[in-house]
């Protein structure tokens, strides 16, 4: 036919326009084709009403064109069901609405004006020239190129396409609050007011094993239409006044058993609430009103109600029974929607409480550290394996690590949980940060064996991790990484730039792949910044990798020595985190602080003989000038002692002794080239072997040992 387009003509209009050719006459089809005659448009229409030609009742399919300023351009709703709606060509598409909808399509409609993604299956309802209103499935598509604008698809609803359509809208998040806000929306096609009020308990996503025997303390999840609401009315987000939900839950649960009920007028409503504050804070509005409960069940054993939605309309429009069993069809459907929103607001809350547990707290006296966790998403599935973490090592040193595990939700939230306690327990073991990847490297593989049975159906291989040991004595760095992004280094008086680490693949990567983890160090001097990062914080589509870097060490170069940390974090974040987030963004800054030149000494002594008398002359000379008092300054002269014989007995080679006085204590430590580990063991009555260990032992808070690449390093602390 004429109305048929041409094949050139690529726009969502003139496809839906092509596809409705068939049941337009000539007239519709000019009027389909964009005549800007507003009255050539209301004559068509009314010709189309008067001849309707045949098969034409069967069409529910419409399309509307807007501009960039959402005026319509083209319009065809010819069809006998759009009756009454007046999409007149240079008038606004919001007049097609009712008022409390304005704000909210007109948010909508400007989103995939700027984004080009479609806004699909939103039940809507359109106002009629005669006062009445018709339900439509509306879907929102960008105009193709080259042209400018969107194209509005309406879908008039007959009663069992609403039921689908609402149905599949509502599935389409994992959110509770989305889930209860599309749920209101389908039934706003029976009233003029909906609102979901869902357990407390559901809305926390708490485990619910059965139907509640008291009273459900409800909180408003959703409520349609967008508007202003006057004082004292329970909006989304607040708790039902307790005796409202008692009624409320009373009413749904009559006889033991879940039902509907129906309050028809605003008379039997005041009666049922029986106080002028419940009134005003349920009922929408002073006209009279009539108000259909269904109860929101989740089908079990006992079955168990999650919570209740309520549609309002004028009193003169009573529900009928058709109606209740659409209302009732459609909340069933949906209920099991509800609860599996449930359930991952619940492995949201868990996920996000082990990330919380995991960032950086804010250092100690030799270190300044503040962490950012920024998921993609704001629920569970957008939880990912980002982590952050950094620590105090007994022996005064101080761990940085971050780490980003593939996949998301609870299977990489406990991988990235193992493998930051068991990196945490090895540094604190006194393993180097390449041994501790080695064993990382290990435990991804081991996770990843079918054979074992800890994979259950998720794969870590290809995760990434950095861990980095700043001494705050000698003000280095030790560095290792495992397929991570390098660090970004500020030194105070230097350019910032990334940190020369050596490019590795990630853990658990093939055996011909496997290389030896190196550790990179560097010096850090005290007010050096350093910056470790996920990919989610450098990746943009519009840069490379390297520009995002560089862009990241431009925003922490930015951060000045005197300013606090956890909001320069944020600054940072905020700068560079990109705008349409793909991925959990996570950073952890730290702020090299060091001891002081005088409260650290370092001693090389020869291992002899006399080593031992030689470091207590020493030890006792610095802890006079210290001013350290006398049962303290006796153990650590017994502890240095002690630990210099051990060495002296069991290894090689130069040692060396090293005193540090720290916020709590005394830290003494004792370096040698052997290979041996003391070890406290069981001692017999006679057996004078491990005496020393054990006057150690009785003496320190705590002791240990780490491992150099000379040797090893026995420390032990002295609370003063």
């Amino acid at each position: 036919m004429d109305s048929t387009p041409s094949p050139s003509s690529a726009s969502p209009f003139d496809m839906v326009s092509g596809a409705l050719g068939q049941y337009m006459p000539r007239g519709g089809a000019a009027a389909a084709a964009g005549s800007a005659d507003p009255q050539g448009d209301s004559a068509a229409r009314q010709r189309v009403h008067a001849n309707p030609a045949p098969g034409r009742q069967e069409q529910i399919l419409g399309a509307v064109n807007l501009d960039r300023d959402l005026r319509i351009t083209r319009c065809n709703l010819d069809a006998p069901v759009f009756a009454g709606v007046e999409a007149v060509t240079g008038s606004r598409f919001v007049d097609l609405l009712p008022p409390w909808d304005v704000p909210t399509v007109t948010r909508r409609l400007l989103q995939v004006l700027e984004t080009g993604e479609p806004h699909v299956a939103r039940v809507q309802r359109l106002r009629r020239s005669d006062g009445s209103e018709l339900v439509v499935s509306m879907s929102i598509l960008a105009a193709a190129a080259p042209q400018e604008g969107l194209t509005v698809t309406l879908i008039a609803m007959a009663r069992r396409l609403h039921l689908y359509a609402a149905e599949t809208a509502i599935g389409t998040s994992l959110d509770i609050g989305e889930t209860a806000q599309s749920l209101a929306e389908s039934l706003l096609a029976w009233g003029d007011v909906a609102a979901i009020d869902l357990d407390f308990a559901v809305w926390t996503g708490e485990m619910l094993t059965e139907r509640p025997q008291g009273r459900i303390h409800l909180r408003r999840a959703a409520l349609v239409p967008d508007r202003a609401w006057p004082d004292g009315y329970v909006t989304p987000g607040d708790d039902l006044p307790g005796d409202a939900s008692r009624l409320l839950s009373q009413a749904i649960r009559r006889d033991d058993a879940a039902q509907a009920i129906v309050i028809p007028g605003r008379e039997a409503i005041e009666r049922v609430l029986g106080s002028p504050r419940l009134v005003r804070a349920l009922v929408p509005g002073d006209q009279a009103a009539g108000v259909a409960c269904v109860p929101l069940v989740l089908d079990g054993a006992p079955p168990v109600v999650l919570g209740v939605a309520e549609v309002w309309r004028r009193a003169d429009r009573p529900f009928d029974d058709s109606e209740l069993l659409d209302l009732q069809e459609l909340v069933a459907r949906t209920s099991h929607h509800v609860d599996l929103a449930r359930q991952h607001q619940r492995e949201h809350t868990q996920v996000l409480a082990l990330q919380r547990r995991l960032l950086p707290r804010s250092g100690d006296d030799t270190i300044e550290t503040a962490g950012v966790y920024q998921p993609a998403t704001p629920d569970s599935a957008g939880v990912g394996g980002d982590w952050a973490n950094s620590f105090p090592l007994p022996d005064g040193r101080t761990a940085l690590m971050v780490g980003d595990v593939v996949g998301h939700g609870l299977g990489a939230a406990a991988t990235m949980g193992q493998l930051s306690m068991e990196a945490r327990a090895l540094l604190s073991a006194g393993l180097a940060p390449d041994e501790v990847l080695e064993h990382l490297d290990e435990t991804v593989t081991l996770l990843d064996d079918a054979d074992t049975g800890l994979a259950a159906g998720y794969s870590a291989l290809g995760s990434t991790c950095c861990i980095a040991v700043y001494d705050p004595v000698s003000h280095h760095v030790a560095l290792s990484s495992a397929g991570h992004l390098p660090p970004i280094l500020v030194p105070p008086d230097g350019p910032a730039g990334p940190v020369a680490v050596r490019p590795h693949p990630g853990l658990g990567a093939e055996f011909a792949l496997r290389e030896p983890f190196d550790v990179h160090a560097f010096a850090a001097p005290p007010g050096s910044l350093l910056a470790l990062y996920t990919d989610g914080l450098v990746e943009d589509p519009d840069l490379s990798i390297d520009e995002g870097i560089g862009r990241l060490a431009d925003a922490a170069s930015a951060v000045h020595p005197w300013d606090a940390l956890q909001p320069a974090a944020r600054r940072v974040v905020s700068a560079l985190a990109p705008g349409r987030q793909r991925d959990d963004v996570t950073l952890l800054l730290a702020r090299m602080v060091g001891y002081r030149k005088g409260d650290t000494a370092t001693w090389r002594l020869p291992a002899r003989a006399d080593a031992a008398a030689r470091a207590r002359t020493l030890v006792s000379a610095l802890l006079g000038r210290w001013r350290i008092r006398d049962d303290t300054r006796d153990s650590v002269l017994l502890v240095a002692s002690e630990l210099v014989t051990n060495a002296v007995r069991f290894a090689d080679g130069p040692l060396t002794v090293r005193l540090i006085r720290t916020g709590h204590g005394l830290l003494c430590e004792v370096g040698d080239t052997g290979s041996g580990r003391p070890r406290l063991g069981r001692r017999g009555l006679l057996d004078d072997g491990g005496r020393g260990l054990r006057v150690v032992h009785g003496l320190t808070t705590r002791w240990g040992v780490r491992w150099t690449d000379t040797g090893k390093v026995v420390w032990a602390s002295v609370a003063r």
